[in-house]
Formats: C-alpha cells, structure tokens, sequence
C-alpha cells in the first residue's frame, strides 16, 4: 500500500542545473541510497515491494535517493568535455548540501561502485560508512585485472542492452527473481524506461565501464561492507570479493541468488546486514503487513492426474498456472508460491481477492477444471525468501480445506470488513480449523 504521505521532490542546484532527489523517512542518521545512474525518484515507491524495502531502510535512517543528471527527472548532463564521474560527484555534493547532510553513510549498488570510490577519493570526508552490493570497482578486464570483462564480451552486452532496456527481457537477466510475478516485471521494466533512453543508458554504460575506481580502495579509511550474489550474472562475486580484499578491514557478506538488485530477493537477511553494520544491532522482530491471503488448489487432483496421465496432466497444470498468472495481474494480486495443484497470493484489499477468485473460477471452469478458494485477512509476517507467515496465513490454508469445488469461502473478518459493500454472503456455520484454537465462522460469496 502506498505511504499514507509521499515524500515530496526537491531539486538541488549546480551552476544553473537542477537534480532531483527525495528523503525517505526521519530517522536519526542519514543513508544515500544509489544504483549510480539508475534512478527516477517519482517512480521507485510506486511499488509496493520496493516500499516496503526503503521504509525498513527508514526505520533507521533519513533515506536520500536522488537523479543524476542526464536521467530521472534531472537536467540533462552538461557537454563540457568533463567526465560523467566529475559530473555525478557534483550532483552528489549538492544533494547532501541540499539535504544537510554531512557525512552519511552511503549505500551503492550495481554501477555506483567505480563512481562512490572516485567521489571518494576527491571527498572522502562526505562518508562515514560504505556498502558495496553487486557492483565492482572496475568492469573492463585488464593485464592486472583478469576478472574484468573483455572488450568482446563487453560489445555484446552493449548489444544487449540496447535492444532489452525497458522490456521484460532486461529485467529477467537484472533481477531473475521476478520473472514469474508479472506485475512486478512489468513495473521494473516501467522504472528502467523512466530513467533513461536506450541509447542513454548504454552511452552510460560504456563510459562507466573504463572507469577504475582501484587506485582509492587502499585508501578508504572508513567501515566498508561489500555483499555480492552467489549467482548474479550481470557482475559475479569475485569482483565483490576483489573488493573487500583491497580495502583495509573491509567485510565480505556472499548472498544466495541471482538478483542484481537487493529489494525482491532475499531483501529481510540484506537488510539485516545493512542495519547491523550501519548501526550495531538489527531489528528483532519481522516486518508485518495487513494484507488479504488467498487459497486455492485443484479439486479431486489426484484422480484427475491419474485419469489424465503424466503428460496431459502437466499441460493442464500448465494451462492453469498461466491462467493464475493473469488473473492475479489483473487483480494487482503478488503470486507468493504455487506448487503442484495448489497455490498462495496476497493481496492489499480483500475486495480485489474476491474479484480475483471469482474470476479464476470462470476462467479454470471454461478449461474444465474446479478449484477452491479461501480468504483470510489479517497481520501476514514478511519472510526474507519473498514467503509470507503468521497466523494469519495458517488460517487461510484452513479456510480453503474448507471450502466446496466452485465456491470462494471467507472468513468472518472478510464478511465484516466488506459490510455495506456489494458483495453478498451465504453462512456456512462455525468450523474447527485444525492448529487454529477458537472456532471460525466461515461464508460463501454470492457468485451472482
């Protein structure tokens, strides 16, 4: 759900340039937030993971987040003949002078690397503490750098990137993790096409490319953390451990996963890392949310499978999954694991859920197949693997045991947040809910 006050964007000044950026929150300290030159202020909290990720960061921390010029909302890059890391160190400057802030630590991610160490070798006064994640301090392979990537492999990707960026194709090679949430793969690939122009973003590319940011890392005289992904391919974890092994005490963190990103995969053990180094300790208790869960699986799958066979089973369950899918995009629904003949979404509002279940109902009838679905709301605990807990869950797995092939049975609380509204209820009496230790009344949506 959208934060009860967005954070407004301010602008700071270079010369006669304008550079956009926002503060997350109000928390004692203050962390820069940076993807390098990947940013587009108005966009990024218009997702609900991507929230949720920023407001644990702001639990903490004053968040800034800002557009470097030439994408986002920025001007664009002056042709002064001077370099993109001189004019991003300049945009930088003037966001924290802008924002009053000293010395944050900084947190930067993927291409930020090479730019943070040569900002930092011209200020290295502007930082108190430094989180490396997915990125390197040199891309381009050389005699003394042989985990660098080749001139050849580096055409490729230009190639690449030129043809994928904006498109579903860009973000399943940058953040595999999304690949089966459409939504969400529709909304990233919506936020890189928001910063910048194909041709802008490889432009970028290659300049950043050549950088070298290892001539600071000795240097750097602050608490430096660097965490990388096991199997990210985009930028592999040695240049992360190159990193941490040339800069003087500096930490290295290896992460399960594939993402280039920190926030869809795994985002609750990076942010407990992040914390505990930025502040000495973590948070304790996981974050919660009030959210809406929804039920569903195959009825009678089991003599449906023998009937049908291995083969035409899987096409069915195929057919179905692609169906979920689509409905659950429809209905702004987040997918949070489907296995075999059953399945488990979330949903901000219980209206939505039903919309969602009912039409799953008509779509899997016009294939032949009979599901049933249980709703359930309530204060859902967010996993670190992207799952979701609680109580809350546990009885929805309940709720949709009980329910009958072809009906959407909710809970009491649904029924009562939804009085008035135009939905009708049909009692289906109280039920013992294995594991749950109070008896649940339990309702039928009028489907007409």
């Amino acid at each position: 759900m959208p934060p009860a006050s967005p954070p407004e964007t301010r602008f700071a000044t270079v010369s006669r340039d304008r550079v956009a950026y926002q503060i997350v929150g109000d928390g004692p300290r203050d962390l820069v937030h940076t993807i390098g030159l990947w940013s587009q202020v108005d966009v990024i909290l218009d997702d609900p993971t991507t929230q949720r990720y920023l407001r644990r960061l702001a639990t903490t921390h004053r968040v800034i987040l800002f557009d470097a010029r030439g994408t986002g909302l920025s001007d664009e890059r002056p042709a002064d003949g001077r370099t993109i890391a001189e004019h991003w160190a300049e945009d930088l400057l003037a966001v924290l002078d802008a924002a009053g802030s000293r010395a944050p630590s900084i947190l930067g991610i993927v291409d930020a690397g090479p730019l943070l160490l040569r900002f930092l070798e011209l200020h290295p006064e502007r930082c108190s503490r430094l989180v490396l994640f997915s990125t390197s301090a040199r891309f381009a392979a050389a005699p003394d750098y042989p985990i660098g990537f080749t001139p050849e492999q580096l055409e490729r990707f230009y190639d690449f990137l030129h043809t994928t960026w904006g498109h579903e194709k860009f973000v399943e090679f940058f953040v595999p993790s999304v690949v089966t949430n459409e939504p969400l793969r529709r909304w990233v690939a919506r936020w890189c096409r928001a910063q910048a122009s194909p041709g802008t973003a490889v432009a970028n590319v290659r300049e950043i490319a050549e950088m070298d940011g290892r001539p600071g890392l000795a240097a750097l005289g602050i608490p430096v953390l660097v965490m990388s992904r096991r199997d990210y391919a985009m930028i592999p974890a040695s240049h992360g451990r190159y990193l941490a092994e040339h800069v003087p005490g500096a930490r290295f963190v290896l992460l399960p996963g594939a993402d280039g990103l920190p926030i869809f995969e795994t985002p609750e053990a990076i942010l407990d890392q992040i914390e505990e180094f930025l502040t000495g300790s973590r948070q304790s208790e996981p974050e919660r949310v009030l959210a809406t869960v929804l039920f569903t699986d195959i009825a009678d799958s089991t003599r449906r499978a023998a009937e049908l066979g291995d083969a035409a089973w899987r096409q069915l369950l195929d057919r179905h999954d692609r169906v979920l899918r689509e409905q659950l995009g429809l209905h702004r629904g987040r997918l949070v694991e489907s296995a075999g003949d059953g399945a488990l979404a979330t949903f901000d509002r219980p209206d939505q859920a039903i919309e969602c279940a009912l039409s799953l109902h008509r779509a899997l009838d016009a294939l032949g197949v009979a599901i049933r679905a249980g709703l359930h709301t309530g204060s859902v605990e967010l996993r670190e693997d992207g799952r979701v807990g609680g109580m809350a869950v546990h009885i929805g797995a309940r709720v949709v045991a009980a329910a009958q092939p072809g009906e959407v049975l909710v809970s009491r609380t649904v029924r009562d947040v939804l009085l008035g509204s135009r939905y009708a209820f049909a009692e289906r009496g109280e039920h013992e809910l294995k594991g749950v230790p109070e008896r649940f009344a339990l309702y039928a949506v009028d489907a007409g």
